[in-house]
């Protein structure tokens, strides 16, 4: 039996080292979650130049090289970690696909060059009302482009919501977009891609590509709407949030909803995107307009913040719920795999391996692991979800319908996730094997 004394040195030491291994870990996690991928690729490069010219390297390699070995011998323990690991990042990168796709979508509705203005203090087009004097008098300002004719080029627009029965019988909310005669003109890319453009004065729509899907609309159809019967003349495609809309003529669809003269924004393009400020100026100077101007690019782009931090916000908490249950398969299979090579692991200690090559052979394994199943969950997800449409309620209560994005830095994201995992999972293992006795070891053989 060992002397007081000695046996506190002796913990003080052990715990030494395992505060040192976790706080080294604990630099790698965040150095994979939080820096660009490329310092992650330089990390990988210095890890194989360290294997390769230093003999700790060499040695770490050899035992690396024998856990290796071992894997086909313990397949099943080894695919709970890989499908584990793909489990949680295809359902991270799938989440975060939909907030992407969100974005994306309301991102590419509006222009630099164009601006909406709403009532002051109204963060959406469905909180906004102004009046018919007060849209004369803003079209009339001098930081909103003129046509050939010396006329403003603005469209007053009023968007309202209608409960439409989608193609599964269920109903959605649609907005239906009144639009002025330069409303075209102001979303170059909206183009008809079947029939014609409504007639001003006649209960005629024209739908967007994702109305189209979704409500099961065509060229021709009749729909209901607020009780009236209303006859789609045409398709368009926007590329955009607009996809979700039909369009009419705003005075019509304001007398069927009983809105009066009252627009819910105004869309105008200035004489440049500077002009947005003194554009405000402009308003704010003139107490008779209770209004406020924005560019539409950072409107629309406003707009998607609020579902793009919930899938965050739920991408990241269920992704670590079952990063926890991949975390124990990863804990359970190395544990097992440490204890059925503590012979090797001996072996090597009594021949002058030293700890360190043991810590860091035991995580490259586990990461070796941990890498092809973060591959395989994001490869799934964007063969799933690049491209999947789905649809949720706007700002405006309204269907927005947009499609899934799965670019390649979020396949990235959810590789660093499971090099996270793996990493953590390997820790305690690894301290395992390099705290294991060797004479206990030896006694294996």
């Amino acid at each position: 039996m060992g002397s007081p004394t000695g046996n506190v040195v002796k913990t003080s030491r052990s715990l030494a080292f395992t505060l040192t291994v976790l706080l080294i870990a604990a630099f790698f996690v965040a150095l994979v979650l939080l820096l660009p991928a490329w310092v992650l690729w330089v990390s990988v490069l210095l890890l194989a130049l360290w294997l390769g010219i230093t003999r700790t390297g060499w040695q770490t390699w050899s035992v690396t090289l024998v856990g290796i070995t071992t894997i086909p011998q313990r397949m099943g323990s080894a695919a709970v970690i890989v499908v584990g690991i793909a489990g949680v990042v295809g359902v991270m990168v799938a989440l975060f696909a939909m907030g992407k796709g969100f974005e994306s979508t309301l991102q590419q509705t509006g222009r630099d060059d164009t601006a909406i203005i709403l009532e002051t203090g109204a963060r959406s087009e469905a909180n906004s009302s102004l009046t018919h004097e007060g849209v004369g008098m803003l079209s009339q300002l001098p930081q909103i482009r003129r046509s050939e004719l010396n006329e403003p080029i603005a469209s007053p627009e009023l968007l309202v919501v209608a409960s439409l029965p989608k193609r599964t019988g269920m109903n959605a909310n649609i907005g239906i977009r009144g639009i002025g005669e330069r409303g075209w003109e102001l979303r170059p890319r909206a183009k008809l891609i079947a029939g014609r453009a409504f007639m001003p004065g006649l209960r005629e729509l024209v739908a967007g590509a994702g109305v189209q899907g979704t409500l099961a609309v065509h060229e021709g159809a009749t729909l209901m709407v607020n009780g009236q019967a209303w006859t789609v003349v045409g398709i368009f495609d926007s590329q955009d949030a607009h996809n979700s809309e039909l369009w009419g003529d705003t005075a019509v669809i304001a007398s069927a909803f009983r809105r009066g003269s009252a627009k819910t924004s105004l869309l105008v393009q200035l004489n440049e995107p500077a002009a947005i400020d003194p554009l405000n100026a402009a308003i704010a100077n003139d107490p008779r307009l209770k209004a406020e101007a924005m560019i539409t690019r950072q409107y629309f782009s406003r707009q998607s913040e609020h579902l793009t931090k919930v899938a965050q916000i739920l991408g990241t908490a269920v992704g670590a719920i079952m990063a926890i249950g991949a975390l124990f398969g990863a804990l359970n299979s190395m544990y097992s795999a440490v204890s059925g090579r503590a012979r090797e692991i001996a072996t090597m200690r009594a021949i002058g391996f030293r700890r360190l090559p043991v810590v860091v052979a035991v995580m490259i394994e586990t990461l070796l692991l941990a890498v092809p199943g973060g591959v395989i969950g994001g490869a799934i997800a964007w063969l799933l979800f690049d491209g999947y449409v789905g649809s949720t309620t706007s700002a405006n209560s309204s269907q927005i319908v947009f499609a899934f994005n799965v670019p390649p830095e979020l396949i990235v994201d959810g590789l660093k996730w499971a090099i996270s995992i793996g990493l953590i999972g390997g820790l305690f293992p690894a301290l395992q094997a390099a705290r294991m006795q060797v004479t206990a070891g030896l006694r294996e053989l």
